[in-house]
């Protein structure tokens, strides 16, 4: 006797967020690197991955891109790219004595909390740097004030931390946290600390805030959430947690052929977005993936806000474009 026939998954919508993908500071930094692989030809060395993205990474490799960790191995007199994530001062000084020609392809608002931590810890400040202490993000902004700074994750931590002088705190944080978890750790640190001084505007980016927020209007259409993007995409793996929070399924994915069947049990609206990182043409493939293998009958788009934020080239790679472009 044949074996029962599996009846099809049948979706009946999928629900993409129209707020996806690429922010300007990825945007840019794809740029730095495809521009400067044209006005310098290769290699054209990277430091760290210029995104948290492998796609991306590997479509950058084929072109001539080489994506190191340890600036030994870059050749002296090449051309070196810090990434989106940014570096700390030492990494800069090791460059310069390598004799490296640098590009910097660190985000803008990333550079942002930089130059808040320098500026605060020349006036005395004690600084609580709210983010992950592994992330390479985190890691470059300690750089640039390791002595005056403290690395904070948790609502748990921000109880323990311990600093000289109670009156004299600060915060920062890493751009790319969810809201919801840095506002419970910045609520433990005023009440420890009344006088603490805070940021002049969020450092959390403008992107993902908006991701964060769209996912928050999202799922209370959905019964399931996939997030496209890298399992090192902090911003990506917080738009999980962000649906999760609101008791909705969410699974990060990096490409269509991570999807399983059995998430699917029960599923009517199925929702979609992609971390910061992300690239339209891997929600497309999500997206075709799910009308071939669920039936998917509408894909409708889920409105929220516009972005219309771009960021200029570097001044260092405009001068060598202009320069090969008069």
């Amino acid at each position: 006797m044949p074996a029962p026939t599996k009846a099809p998954i049948r979706i009946k919508r999928l629900v993409l967020a129209r707020l996806r993908g690429f922010c300007a500071g990825v945007v840019r930094a794809i740029d730095v690197v495809e521009k400067a692989l044209e006005v310098c030809g290769k290699p054209v060395y990277v430091r760290h991955e210029i995104i948290h993205n492998r796609y991306v990474v590997d479509g950058l490799r084929a072109k001539g891109a080489v994506f190191v960790e340890d600036l030994a191995e870059v050749p002296a007199g090449s051309w070196l790219i810090f990434s989106a994530h940014g570096v700390g001062p030492a990494v800069v000084q090791e460059a310069r004595e390598r004799k490296l020609n640098v590009i910097d392809a660190t985000c803008p608002l990333v550079t942002k909390v930089h130059l808040e931590a320098i500026a605060l810890a020349k006036r005395g400040y004690t600084i609580i740097l709210i983010g992950h202490a592994d992330h390479v993000e985190t890691i470059g902004t300690l750089g640039e004030a390791p002595e005056h700074m403290k690395v904070v994750g948790s609502p748990t931590q921000a109880e323990a931390v311990a600093v000289p002088d109670p009156d004299k705190v600060a915060y920062l944080t890493q751009t790319t946290l969810s809201l919801d978890d840095t506002r419970e750790i910045v609520a433990v640190l005023k009440r420890r600390f009344p006088n603490l001084h805070a940021p002049s505007k969020d450092d959390i980016c403008y992107a993902t805030q908006n991701r964060q927020n769209a996912v928050k209007a999202m799922v209370p259409h959905v019964d399931l959430l996939l997030v496209l993007g890298a399992p090192n995409s902090s911003n990506s793996i917080r738009l999980c947690e962000v649906a999760k929070s609101k008791g909705v399924r969410s699974y990060l994915i990096e490409r269509a052929a991570d999807i399983k069947d059995e998430w699917m049990t029960g599923v009517r609206g199925l929702g979609l977005t992609a971390g910061a990182s992300a690239p339209e043409v891997l929600v497309q493939e999500v997206v075709k993936y799910c009308r071939d293998r669920f039936e998917v009958s509408e894909v409708e788009e889920f409105e929220t806000v516009e972005e219309d934020v771009h960021f200029s080239l570097p001044y260092e790679l405009e001068q060598l474009v202009k320069g090969k472009n008069p």
